[in-house]
């Protein structure tokens, strides 16, 4: 497997990534306003993409920033219907910048699990007021597999180990192992996203073309691999197709809320 990097994800088309898992978006901003109402509040969406979750916090009338470290992302948010009710920040949500204690809540979708986390954690503990809410989705490992995942370790093998991975997130012990220090109040709820395409081809076509973090990884590999990578994939999305033909797949996620202590 190729040396790990950071993924580039300006890369493919992250809009549609972010357009499927919207509704989970929603899900993160609805179970943050079960701990405490966002309205006429300061809040923070950390490594925003597209902004989908900025975006239905404003619509629950917080007054919300978006952060993203990729300029590119932003650009697409600042565009979307609704985009001026939100101020829009070139970041890393590890190193905002931000004003210490300046937002009641902190949210994620699918973001900050790719963010180093022992910086993350503390940044989001750096920006909340006391008693201020965190809230996050992450993937869960599927242990049956995964037609996204899967075949890149069967293909290109392991990855080297690292300190830290987005799944990691989705394992309650360590989620409150790192949040044991600044947070109480931890809770875990569990979900099932469901991947769908018309047909194995435009399931390739998404990872091909506009997943980030397929694009990145594929750009990365040398023709013949890439090549052998992608049969990898259809033959894993060809397994998941129904009688029409139709792709479709489920994803465990998990949202997690905490509380900040003090």
């Amino acid at each position: 497997m190729p040396d790990p990097q950071p993924t580039n994800w300006a890369a493919g088309r992250y809009q549609s990534v972010a357009e499927r898992i919207s509704v989970i978006a929603r899900e993160v901003v609805a179970a943050a306003e079960r701990l405490q109402p966002v309205r006429g509040t300061a809040l923070a969406d950390l490594a925003c993409g597209t902004g989908s979750a900025a975006l239905a916090a404003a619509e629950a009338g917080a007054e919300v920033t978006g952060v993203d470290f990729t300029p590119e992302l932003i650009a697409i948010a600042a565009e979307r219907p609704g985009a001026d009710a939100v101020r829009w920040v070139v970041a890393d949500a590890s190193d905002t910048g931000l004003p210490d204690g300046a937002f009641a809540t902190v949210v994620s979708n699918m973001g900050i699990i790719f963010v180093e986390p022992t910086s993350l954690v503390a940044e989001v503990g750096r920006l909340l007021a006391p008693g201020g809410v965190f809230a996050f989705s992450t993937w869960v490992r599927d242990e049956a597999g995964s037609p996204f995942f899967t075949p890149i370790v069967e293909t290109l093998g392991q990855p080297p180990a690292s300190g830290y991975s987005p799944d990691q997130w989705g394992d309650l012990d360590v989620v409150h192992s790192r949040l044991a220090d600044r947070f109480h109040d931890v809770r875990f709820e569990t979900g099932s996203h469901t991947w769908a395409f018309d047909s194995v081809e435009s399931a390739v076509r998404f990872i091909a073309d506009e997943s980030p973090m397929h694009v990145d990884l594929l750009g990365r590999l040398d023709e013949a691999t890439r090549d052998r990578l992608l049969d990898a994939f259809t033959a894993a999305l060809s397994a998941a197709t129904n009688a029409e033909g139709r792709v479709s797949f489920e994803a465990p996620y998990a949202v997690v809320t905490a509380r900040k202590t003090g």
